[in-house]
């Protein structure tokens, strides 16, 4: 990999898309937490009612395969899905914890939205060092998240305004954007930087997003492990593995 001066990045790359949670901000962990509660509770009153054994999410496997990355409701379903359960659709005005999809995933977001307002929104410090170097070299930034929250992430963690693009849930919802893995987001933050998705670097911890990389021909997929997932990470799609963004900062 030949370098950009100051960065680990191959030579012709003029711009750097950040997923949000795993990547930037230590909120993966908050995620995690807010989805297990919000299955647990639902998973708990159905085999009470059925007599069935209780089996917990794993915040930690079936977050890794079910939700992480996914949009809200992609991850409400296919974490169901895996456990053969069929709820109704809903609508998004459903109750938080209601027993339809948009109950469960509105539940799971003012879970997550508490977590965030009790403990904060913390930064990598190898993110912040990273991001720091990529705009003094000056080369286009976006975060592409799945979460609706973003901005409101962005806000709490002092990195409002630090991008050129933020291509979010919300924004995903308004122009009917496929969800990760599909590539659609990141490419949507691709032409509205102007760059071709060759001369762009994607960043991401999950391994949905480490596909949409992939899938959308970007010029580097760079998966970040923060859970020891390296190997289905790379299988995933990603070109390099790091455990923080410092390491692509040259000493």
């Amino acid at each position: 990999m030949s370098d950009l001066v100051g960065l680990r990045l191959p030579a012709g790359i003029s711009a750097c898309l950040f997923d949000l949670d795993g990547v930037l901000t230590e909120t993966a962990v908050l995620h995690a937490e807010a989805w297990k509660q919000a299955f647990d509770e639902l998973l708990a009153r159905r085999a009470a009612r059925s007599g069935a054994a209780f089996v917990p999410f794993d915040a930690v496997a079936d977050y890794d395969a079910y939700v992480d990355g996914l949009p809200r409701l992609d991850g409400t379903r296919a974490f169901l899905d895996a456990r053969g359960i069929e709820l109704p659709e809903g609508a998004p005005d459903d109750a938080p914890g209601a027993e339809t999809v948009h109950g469960v995933a509105r539940h799971k977001n003012e879970l997550v939205l508490a977590l965030m307002r009790e403990r904060g929104v913390t930064v990598y410090p190898g993110s912040l060092q990273f991001l720091e170097e990529v705009r003094r070299r000056s080369l286009l930034t976006a975060v592409v998240s799945s979460s609706a929250n973003t901005a409101a992430v962005l806000h709490a963690a002092g990195l409002e305004g630090r991008f050129g693009t933020c291509v979010d849930g919300n924004v995903a919802a308004r122009e009917h954007l496929a969800g990760k893995p599909a590539p659609d987001t990141y490419l949507a933050a691709a032409r509205r930087l102007g760059v071709a998705p060759g001369d762009a670097a994607v960043f991401e911890d999950a391994l949905a997003g480490v596909e949409a990389g992939r899938q959308g021909g970007f010029g580097l997929v760079v998966g970040v492990d923060r859970v020891g997932q390296a190997a289905a990470l790379a299988a995933h799609g990603a070109d390099v593995v790091v455990a923080d963004l410092a390491e692509l900062v040259e000493p």
